[in-house]
């Protein structure tokens, strides 16, 4: 693995950090703390977070790094979409199939989750950069 993708990948972390404290301390922040469905010990569980966006983090730069063409930031949306709308479909409406989650809450969930991923695959797409034109 090279310098390049390391940067990526802390990048993309520091980026993920970031993007779910705004989404779930600020934009989804009462709506969720208002759900009856939390395990009365949460609070000891909290270190699972950091745990899975850093290793989501990880795997997420990975698969970009493999298949990265150098196209740009636009390479980087395109991705971020892909990743976005196939893992926050999982996550919102699954959820919402096994628990008394709102369908407004579920929806808003998947747009900011897929918005998130492309915030990431813009900031990984920024850091390896456009490839120079053949012949240049």
């Amino acid at each position: 693995m090279t310098k390049k993708f390391w940067m990526a990948f802390v990048a993309v972390f520091v980026t993920a950090v970031v993007c779910n404290m705004i989404v779930y301390n600020f934009i989804l922040g009462n709506a969720f703390s208002s759900l009856p469905v939390w395990r009365t010990d949460m609070g000891s569980l909290q270190w699972i977070y950091p745990v899975i966006t850093l290793v989501g983090s990880f795997f997420f730069t990975f698969i970009f790094s493999k298949g990265y063409e150098g196209k740009g930031i636009a390479e980087g949306f395109r991705y971020g979409l892909y990743v976005g709308i196939w893992l926050s479909i999982g996550m919102a409406y699954g959820t919402y199939a096994m628990v008394a989650v709102p369908y407004g809450l579920t929806l808003e969930w998947f747009i900011l989750g897929v918005l998130i991923n492309i915030v990431m695959g813009i900031v990984a797409s920024l850091v390896y950069g456009k490839k120079p034109a053949q012949g240049s």
